[in-house]
C-alpha cells in the first residue's frame, strides 16, 4: 500500500474546493508549475478540446466556456486515484474513442508516466487533432513512485522530442530547476513525517523540522520565479505542441 498517495487535484467548482486549489499551490510546487505553464495556453483555445486523463477536470475552469466545447476521457479504474467525476467519457488508456481530427486543442496533464502504452497514446493524441491543433503536455521529472503500481516511467527532453516528432511544431519548457526539485522534497519530507502517525519519532523529525519549512518554500517560489538554478534537473516538463 502507498503510504503517502498524493492529494487529488480537485476542480475549484466552490468556495471550499478553491480556496483547497489555489491554497495547495503554495506548498505543492509540482502542481503551482503545472498551473503556471497550463494558464498560459488553454484560455486562448477555442473549438473541441480533449482533455486526457482529465481526472476532476481541475484545469477546465480556464477555458473560454463560450468559445470551447470540454471533452474528458479517463479511465474506468479512476476512482482509484481518489477522482469520481461522472462526466467523462472511459477509455482505456490507449485508444482515444473519437473520430480523426475532431479537437481544435488537447490538454494532458501528468498522466503519460502511468501510460504503459504511451507511444500509442501518442499517436493517438495526434490522429484526433485538427490540422494546426494546439496540445499541451505535462510531465513529472523529479517526482517519487507515486500511485503505486501504476506509476511505469520518467522522461528526458530527449525521448518527449522523439515521442512526439509526428507533430511540426514541439517545444520542450523544463518547470522549475533543481533548486526547486530539492525544495519541494524536502516539503514533501517535512509533511511525509507528520502524517505518520505509526512512528512519533518520525512526527518529532518534522517538528525539528519546522524552522525550516518557511524558508524552504520560500527558496522553492523564487527558484521558479526567477529560474535560480539548474534547468538540467528540473521538477518536470512542460510539451506544447502544434499539428
Amino acid at each position: 500500500m502507498e503510504k503517502f498517495q498524493p492529494v487529488s487535484n480537485i476542480a475549484p467548482t466552490n468556495l471550499r474546493n478553491k480556496i483547497k486549489f489555489y491554497g495547495r499551490m503554495f506548498l505543492d510546487l509540482q502542481i503551482l508549475s503545472i498551473y503556471r505553464d497550463i494558464k498560459k495556453v488553454i484560455p486562448a483555445f477555442k473549438g473541441n478540446i480533449l482533455d486526457i486523463g482529465c481526472g476532476d477536470g481541475p484545469y477546465k475552469h480556464l477555458l473560454n466556456a463560450k468559445a470551447t466545447k470540454y471533452y474528458g476521457i479517463d479511465i474506468a479504474a479512476a476512482d482509484e486515484f481518489k477522482y469520481d467525476n461522472k462526466e467523462i467519457t472511459v477509455f482505456d488508456g490507449k485508444k482515444i474513442p473519437f473520430e480523426d481530427g475532431k479537437f481544435d486543442a488537447f490538454l494532458c496533464t501528468e498522466v503519460l508516466e502511468h501510460c504503459k502504452d504511451y507511444k500509442e497514446l501518442a499517436t493517438e493524441m495526434y490522429r484526433v487533432c485538427k490540422e494546426n491543433a494546439v496540445g499541451i503536455i505535462t510531465v513529472p521529472w523529479s517526482a517519487r513512485y507515486h500511485y503505486i503500481p501504476y506509476d511505469y516511467f520518467r522522461y528526458t527532453p530527449s525521448t518527449l522530442k522523439d515521442l512526439f516528432a509526428p507533430f511540426k511544431e514541439v517545444t520542450i519548457i523544463n518547470r522549475g530547476t533543481d533548486i526547486t526539485a530539492i525544495c519541494a522534497k524536502l516539503i514533501v519530507l517535512f509533511f511525509r513525517n507528520i502524517f505518520n502517525q505509526r512512528n512519533p519519532i518520525y512526527v518529532l523529525f518534522a517538528i525539528a523540522f519546522c524552522p525550516i519549512l518557511v524558508p524552504v518554500v520560500i527558496m522553492g517560489h523564487l527558484s521558479l520565479l526567477l529560474k535560480i538554478g539548474s534547468n538540467e534537473d528540473p521538477i518536470g516538463y512542460t510539451i506544447i505542441v502544434k499539428k
